[in-house]
């Protein structure tokens, strides 16, 4: 989908160019990059930092086209795509993104995520009569870019698929975290990491379900004594079984953090 790119002005424009992080389309008039990437085995040291994400300058002059077009991004203050590769082929676009700190001496830029204003077309307003609609509020999140590429090793490691239950529809797969990733000490390795479809992610969570050190999946006391349907019964019917290991030893669950997290299940 991306190779394809979208039409504009009876032209075809891809999103990105896989050979270079900083693109900027040729049909542009304007100086300023489009979209800029991190591959999965990018070269550079771009990292995220509490204020944003910190982007390297491409290799060669400060002033060599790629760099202008990403310090142009800056002094005008639009918008790009951020594409952040999760895995190898696997991109996820991020927008909008402004580029809001440029250190040339440093040869680095910040990239911030943002919210885009300008002029569009917009229809009128339909007037809320429903009291449940009116119920919506505005909370800022922090995005943590490094959780999909995160989700992307840990469920690559396990062969996309449920840890417990070998679920493999990839759209209801989550890297559930041994370590709560707002821990210190928290790592964002496959390690520190379980695939896990979204139920068995949530009763993780919940301390419905345990893992101890030895692999073994454990549910809770409060669900093996409760009758509720045929759901529940499928999911106590994993109790006391093997988890799912990747197919290889140096992705397996760190035995030391599962049994810090098995310890607060019992």
């Amino acid at each position: 989908m991306l190779s394809e790119g979208f039409p504009f002005r009876g032209r075809r424009v891809p999103f990105l160019n896989y050979q270079k992080g900083i693109y900027r389309a040729a049909v542009q008039r304007g100086p300023a990059a489009l979209s800029i990437q991190t591959s999965a085995r990018s070269p550079y040291a771009d990292v995220e930092t509490d204020d944003g994400f910190s982007y390297d300058y491409r290799a060669g002059t400060v002033d060599q086209p790629d760099n202008r077009a990403l310090r142009a991004a800056f002094e005008l203050g639009v918008p790009l795509v951020y594409f952040f590769a999760s895995r190898p082929g696997l991109y996820l676009p991020r927008y909008p993104y402004f580029v809001t700190e440029d250190y040339p001496n440093e040869r680095r830029v910040l990239v911030t995520p943002g919210k885009l204003v300008g002029h569009f077309e917009e229809p009128e307003p339909v007037p809320l009569t429903d009291p449940i609609e009116r119920g919506y509020v505005v909370r800022e999140t922090k995005v943590r870019l490094h959780q999909a590429r995160f989700r992307g090793a840990v469920l690559l490691a396990y062969r996309d698929q449920c840890s417990i239950c070998r679920l493999k529809e990839i759209r209801l797969l989550d890297a559930a975290h041994i370590e709560p990733d707002k821990s210190v000490s928290s790592e964002p390795r496959v390690t520190n990491g379980l695939s896990m479809c979204t139920i068995h992610h949530r009763a993780f969570d919940q301390r419905l379900i345990g893992i101890s050190p030895d692999y073994k999946v454990h549910v809770s006391r409060r669900l093996l004594d409760d009758e509720d349907g045929p759901m529940l019964e499928l999911l106590k019917g994993f109790h006391g079984g093997p988890l799912h290991l990747p197919s290889r030893r140096a992705h397996y669950p760190d035995r030391e953090r599962l049994a810090v997290r098995f310890d607060r299940f019992e």
